[in-house]
């Protein structure tokens, strides 16, 4: 199938690791240019080069997306750069799984208003774009109570209500918004790999629980997003889509 990505225009918060990084990856490969961020300088610069002498149309930004005016600036500078925005993907979260004052907020800044501000500064170019799309990375910890059920489950649940919302008032101007809630992501370096050597008895228990008997990988979960993300769902606006190997057992109406 042919995604109709060619061409097209994307930013991608929290681009060089893990579900981000795939993602990157898998819309420039569908022939979009990709503009993304990390708060790690170094990373970005590593990720970016590492784009482009694969052939792809890249180019990366360290950025901190709790900073109003730093998302602003960027999304600016990456319009400028490749010449406007179709897609913008906001992934950055700030995994703050403990019930901790600092952690709620650390969550809203992150999660909730990183998306708020991505989405606010893009939207003059969502507005101009023929094929205007926008994904929030969502969770299975926003659909179900496991053991994240505090600030992180709390406010992946709320990035899905507001992406609905945006689903609903942007229509009218043809910009489509869903959200894709992944299941357990396993990478090198990522919250699972780390738990495998650090709490192999509860990795296993997490592990456990899949029917699959395993957990995603993160290119999976980036060819939902891509799919969704670009023309060919042209008519798919308004969705959670689950990449989780059945791990929820709750039904979605």
């Amino acid at each position: 199938m042919d995604l109709h990505l060619k061409g097209l225009r994307a930013l991608v918060t929290g681009g060089t690791k893990g579900i981000g990084r795939a993602i990157v990856e898998t819309l420039a490969d569908e022939g979009a240019a990709v503009s993304f961020c990390a708060r790690t300088e170094s990373d970005v610069g590593t990720c970016t080069e590492t784009l482009r002498d694969a052939g792809y149309t890249a180019t990366g930004k360290a950025v901190d997306v709790a900073d109003e005016n730093g998302v602003r600036q960027w999304v600016e500078d990456s319009a400028a750069e490749l010449g406007g925005l179709d897609i913008v993907v906001a992934n950055v979260s700030a995994l703050a799984i403990p019930d901790e004052e600092r952690n709620w907020r650390a969550s809203f800044d992150v999660d909730m208003m990183g998306t708020v501000r991505l989405v606010n500064a893009a939207m003059p170019y969502l507005e101009s774009s023929s094929a205007g799309s926008i994904v929030t990375i969502s969770s299975v910890s926003g659909r179900e109570i496991d053991f994240a059920a505090g600030p992180y489950g709390t406010f992946k649940a709320a990035l899905v209500h507001y992406t609905q919302g945006l689903a609903y008032q942007l229509a009218p101007k043809g910009i489509r918004a869903n959200s894709v809630s992944p299941g357990n992501t396993y990478f090198e370096g990522g919250v699972w790999g780390n738990m495998e050597r650090s709490n192999p008895d509860f990795f296993q228990h997490a592990l456990s629980l899949n029917p699959t008997g395993r957990m995603a990988k993160p290119e999976e979960v980036a060819r939902g997003v891509a799919f969704i993300a670009s023309p060919a769902a042209s008519f798919v606006t308004g969705t959670n889509l689950l990449v989780d190997g059945a791990l929820t057992k709750g039904v979605q109406f």
